[in-house]
């Protein structure tokens, strides 16, 4: 028998047809795509289509797929020895202060958003994912007229991410200050980031300046044996607690 899971992507797929470029269970969860264009649409549907009845959106979430599969410390064979995995870095996927990013995956755009969405009816839940079709210009349609709690987590993908959301009425940073630089969650960010405050006596004031951090390569944790469970020899209890 089919499970709720599998029975949830063939309604899906009965209801969106063409309009889903991608329909993957994958841990038990369902992950469905569809184009920019085709998200009002769909998303309306979801929330509204007894079948569905997706009425609460838990978050939404945006993906930088820079250097989407690259990865600096192999850990498939981890290392008892020391630093042997962090004295040198092997394949820079991990950005210094001044490094430009290599966009190493080609079979996705760069950005995405993804929405988390819950059936309180039927007790299912559903992530629903979004290309932007534009890497300079990461844009999709906002959702905010069928889910209004997607203010907030949009202005969080927008900070973040740098990802537009075309129709929110007020697209402006949430977390970071206003004159912040960037967005700190993509990944050709810097970790020590551009800038950093102090005050001045003479200004009296807080100012930006360039950051003065060295940049320093992380360590990871060495993986050793385990030995929690390795048997050892008992003691013999001695003679003089012998019962009398």
């Amino acid at each position: 028998m089919p499970t709720p899971i599998q029975q949830l992507s063939d309604r899906l797929q009965q209801a969106f047809g063409s309009m889903l470029q991608s329909s993957i269970i994958a841990l038990k969860e369902l992950t469905i795509e569809v184009a920019p264009e085709d998200l009002s649409a769909v998303a309306t549907t979801l929330r509204d289509d007894p079948q569905f009845a997706f009425e609460q959106l838990i978050d939404v979430c945006g993906v930088d797929y820079s250097e989407y599969g690259a990865t600096e410390w192999d850990t498939d064979k981890p290392s008892s020895t020391g630093f042997s995995r962090a004295a040198t870095e092997s394949t820079g996927a991990r950005l210094r202060f001044g490094d430009e990013p290599g966009y190493v995956s080609h079979e996705r755009p760069r950005f995405a958003a993804v929405y988390h969405l819950l059936s309180i009816t039927h007790n299912i839940r559903l992530r629903l994912r979004v290309y932007c079709e534009d890497e300079h210009a990461p844009r999709v349609p906002s959702v905010i007229t069928v889910w209004p709690v997607a203010n907030w987590f949009e202005r969080e993908a927008f900070d973040l991410f740098g990802i537009m959301f075309e129709g929110h009425p007020d697209l402006r940073r949430i977390l970071t200050d206003y004159g912040f630089v960037g967005h700190p969650f993509r990944k050709d960010f810097p970790l020590i980031g551009h800038v950093e405050m102090r005050y001045d006596e003479a200004q009296k004031r807080v100012i930006y300046q360039p950051v003065s951090i060295e940049p320093r390569v992380l360590v990871p944790r060495v993986i050793r044996e385990d030995t929690h469970h390795t048997e050892t020899e008992t003691p013999v209890a001695s003679a003089d607690n012998s019962d009398a």
